[in-house]
């Protein structure tokens, strides 16, 4: 059986890594639909166009469901909830009191230095709770690591798994707990466990394009998190390398200058420096040699001073 029929009344809208993969998933006729995940900000009003393009005639979103609350995966609430008023939301409970007061350093938009539009949500989703589209249960699971308060939604029947940022085709997100010294790794390995025993027949992550071969997956991100462990340091330098990156994927090019002084005032990104010891003699001395390797690697280019997103 192609395990991909089972994105049949489901649409993926596979997004670049500055916005998480959206799923719309439609429900039985005169039902109307529900969306897992809204991407970042910047991008609101192409998932606004984009759910519009989606839904069916005579279909309306109704429900909103968000797997965790970084900013990449929770940054078009609110132009979803202005489209589509009646829309509820629905998010983990972790950080529920933190949406209600809009507390950014609990949410840790202000700590990576991201951005996200201010939301209302209206109820939370716990672990082992589920919920209905048309015929489909979805079952949420907790999954620790990545995000403390993460969730993923799985489809016994269909073996789909909506596995947010915990499993990936090449490994998983970045281990954020990890970065403020809490011990995370095992939470990412009890989750690939979990899986393993979910034995879901296709995975759509948070990031990249779904796929079948959940035991490759499994198997290169229990690689990943193997060296991690082995090297803790080597993970804390990947994490902020994944947010330079990122604040590149927003803003595409920047003078050094200004990239260092958004550093300068990146309270996680300073953090992690102070906890690695203060390599360098600043952190903005850091900060460049992590551009300098990051341009050797492909994902950034620097030209007469100014970075540019590569």
């Amino acid at each position: 059986m192609n395990p991909y029929h089972a994105l049949e009344g489901l649409t993926v809208f596979e997004r670049g890594w500055l916005s998480s993969n959206n799923i719309l998933l439609h429900g039985s006729p005169h039902e109307h639909a529900t969306l897992i995940d809204t991407g970042y900000v910047t991008h609101a009003e192409q998932t606004v166009a984009l759910v519009r393009h989606a839904l069916r005639p005579g279909e309306m979103l109704a429900h909103i469901v968000n797997t965790h609350l970084h900013s990449d995966h929770c940054g078009g609430n609110a132009a979803l909830q202005r489209a589509w008023p009646a829309a509820s939301l629905t998010i983990p409970p972790g950080h529920a009191d933190a949406v209600a007061r809009w507390d950014e350093d609990t949410l840790t938009y202000r700590a990576t230095g991201q951005r996200c539009e201010r939301f209302r949500h209206d109820r939370v989703l716990r672990a082992g709770q589920s919920f209905m589209v048309g015929a489909r249960s979805w079952s949420a699971d907790a999954a620790p690591g990545h995000d403390p308060h993460s969730l993923i939604l799985f489809d016994a029947r269909d073996g789909v798994l909506i596995s947010a940022d915990t499993l990936w085709a090449n490994g998983f997100g970045v281990v954020f707990p990890e970065l403020d010294g809490d011990n995370a790794f095992d939470d990412v390995a009890a989750v690939l466990d979990e899986i393993e025993r979910m034995a879901p027949s296709l995975v759509i992550p948070g990031h990249g394009a779904p796929f079948s071969d959940v035991t490759d997956a499994l198997a290169r991100a229990r690689s990943r998190l193997a060296a991690f462990r082995a090297d803790p340091a080597k993970h804390a330098r990947h994490g902020i390398k994944v947010l330079v990156k990122y604040h590149l994927l927003e803003v595409q090019r920047e003078p050094l200058v200004a990239l260092r002084a958004w550093f300068a005032h990146t309270p996680l990104a300073l953090r992690v420096w102070q906890r690695l010891g203060r390599p360098e003699r600043s952190a903005q001395a850091w900060l460049d040699r992590l551009v300098d390797e990051l341009v050797a690697g492909g994902a950034l280019a620097l030209r007469d001073g100014v970075v540019h997103d590569a």
